[in-house]
């Protein structure tokens, strides 16, 4: 999921530390996930992400390397 996560941040423009604000969570939150700390995050994390970044959770259920072609294609 992180990739899908560092893609779409990349594509906003927006740091680790702008989705944590978004999402009203503390940064370390974010280095977790992307530290693979948090391997079955929440349905509301999940939720949060999702929010925060402007895409549909099925798109971060969805597989990386569909994402990452979508986001590569824009």
């Amino acid at each position: 999921m992180w990739e899908i996560i560092e893609a779409k941040l990349e594509e906003n423009g927006m740091t680790q530390a702008d989705l944590a604000q978004k999402m009203n969570v503390h940064t370390s939150v974010i280095s977790e996930l992307k530290l693979g700390r948090i391997r079955k995050p929440s349905f509301n994390l999940v939720c949060k992400i999702a929010d925060a970044l402007g895409i549909k959770v099925d798109e971060l259920r969805s597989s990386s390397d569909t994402i990452l072609k979508e986001v590569k294609r824009a």
